[in-house]
């Protein structure tokens, strides 16, 4: 799932080894791929679905995700290098409904199938070492998760400064979630890297240990081989932070980046082909309806402050080493 046009179907061809041309994904689409991690042994199965339209048919993704196959699910998150502007909506809108979603089976499974339940809830924690000293500012994702910044070629042509906001936000956005994180194009060396990933997760290949941080190039950063100390503070200035109120880390990199690039609404991101405005597809009192649910599109935010967000915001030029963060 990811931005509309930003080069899903491409990705997953490349994972597939199909010399196909893609064509535009509508509403939930499903493939799948076989491949034998040794000769002369059964191949897996991995299925693929790939969700079209951006944010705008977010809900489908309750379709691929069941209790029943939890245990082996990933999500691969495709972000547009080359939208700044609807990178934090788009992330936050699919993340978000998704995570619920998650969340709610997990609910469940705690009542009929405890250890399972536990064990997922475990595995998103094994990424860090233990005793890591971010324990306390991240919130892995519940199941695995990949984010992707695809049209690298595009981006690579952006001012400097501006690449390393973006980088280093993605590289914040992806330690917090306990995601892995790569950048790629329509390169074939890139392609393969982000394949790498996902046939990690896929067909249970070796892991790659490899990591490329410098913001002048393409980043490739498998969960956990990252840190906030590495990382840094969020890129503004110590009065700028002082002035912004939040209640977590996330929070607060969200104001930082947004200040930089102003967010489309979620309004704005709607696929304007969404199969629901066809007119081949009317129906008045269903359409009526509609309408009126759409006028209520808009985005209410409530911050409070917070003494862990302010020791973050304090410290935030400080060294991440020298911090001191309370723990519940």
């Amino acid at each position: 799932m990811g931005n509309k046009n930003g080069g899903k179907t491409t990705i997953i061809l490349r994972c597939l080894e199909r010399e196909e041309s893609p064509k535009p994904t509508l509403a939930l689409e499903y493939t799948f791929g076989r491949r034998a991690r040794r000769h002369n042994t059964p191949k897996d199965v991995a299925h693929f679905w790939e969700l079209g339209g951006g944010t705008s048919l977010v809900e489908l993704i309750r379709i691929p995700i069941t209790s029943h196959n939890i245990r082996s699910f990933a999500v691969v998150l495709v972000l547009d290098l080359s939208k700044p502007n609807e990178l934090w909506t788009t992330m936050e809108s699919l993340l978000q409904v998704t995570r619920n979603h998650v969340n709610k089976i997990l609910t469940k499974l705690e009542k009929t199938n405890p250890e399972v339940a536990a064990e997922i809830k475990q595995r998103m924690w094994n990424n860090l070492q233990r005793d890591h000293p971010d324990s306390a500012l991240v919130d892995p994702f519940p199941i695995p998760l990949v984010i992707i910044g695809s049209k690298y070629d595009i981006f690579h042509e952006f001012d400097s400064e501006i690449r390393k906001i973006i980088s280093k936000t993605l590289r914040f956005i992806s330690h917090y979630y306990g995601a892995s994180l790569v950048f790629t194009s329509k390169s074939e060396a890139l392609l393969l890297k982000a394949r790498a990933l996902i046939n990690h997760l896929a067909f249970g290949y070796d892991k790659s240990k490899s990591v490329s941080v410098d913001p002048s190039k393409p980043l490739f950063i498998p969960a956990g081989l990252d840190s906030m100390s590495q990382i840094g503070p969020p890129p503004a200035s110590d009065s700028d932070l002082g002035k912004m109120r939040a209640n977590t880390p996330l929070e607060l990199w969200k104001k930082v980046f947004e200040k930089t690039f102003p967010p489309k609404s979620l309004c704005d991101l709607q696929d304007t082909k969404d199969p629901a405005q066809d007119s081949q597809y009317a129906e008045y009192e269903v359409d009526v309806m509609r309408a009126q649910k759409n006028q209520g599109c808009i985005l209410l935010s409530i911050l409070h402050r917070n003494e862990e967000l302010e020791q973050y915001k304090r410290n935030a030029s400080k060294s991440w080493k020298e911090m001191d963060f309370d723990s519940d």
